[in-house]
């Protein structure tokens, strides 16, 4: 059965739980999933791979620098696999934001790097106050303030719709399927 690698990229946490996720809708159609934090020193051997499942999440606007470096340092093994990336971003809980052309850190990251992956999938995030250091609480408020969205410190909201999740997961088994 292919192998899939979902090589993920997370601040606190939440991106690995959707690749937990993922990867059980996988395995459970045959699949193996293998999942592998993105670091800045990462050395992964993608050729150990039938796919590759990238999944970013964003502090700040941003999605963190090593998966950036990372799609540009392995571009011609990415291009050559049946590749997929996901964004998990807290402004992906407006429905309006979930799509690549319309989530704005996405259309951004799409605008810095080559690679065109056969699908994306753009995710909810979580805003767990209690997580969170000072300094990072106290953005994260302004920017849940200025957009609307939960402001209390004792909030732990889950914006991610978890049956979109598994519907991506699909969409990554009809990839690595053989073609005809």
């Amino acid at each position: 059965m292919p192998r899939i690698g979902f090589l993920y990229s997370t601040v606190d946490g939440h991106t690995i739980e959707i690749c937990e996720r993922l990867a059980q809708v996988v395995e459970g159609v045959g699949f193996t999933a293998t999942l592998i934090e993105l670091k800045p020193d990462s050395n992964i051997d993608l050729d150990s791979f039938d796919q590759i499942v990238i999944g970013a999440s964003i502090r700040y606007g941003k999605h963190r620098p090593e998966v950036v470096q990372f799609i540009e340092d392995n571009i011609e093994v990415l291009e050559s696999k049946h590749g997929a990336f996901f964004s998990v971003n807290a402004v992906a809980r407006k429905p309006e934001k979930k799509q690549p052309d319309t989530n704005p850190y996405v259309r951004k990251f799409f605008q810095k790097i080559t690679w065109q992956p056969a699908a994306i999938g753009i995710f909810g995030g979580k805003i767990n106050y209690s997580i969170y250091r000072f300094w990072d609480r106290t953005m994260i408020r302004f920017i849940m303030w200025v957009t609307k969205g939960p402001t209390a410190l004792d909030s732990n909201v889950d914006f991610t719709d978890w049956d979109e999740v598994e519907a991506f997961g699909r969409v990554i088994c009809k990839l690595g399927q053989p073609r005809q």
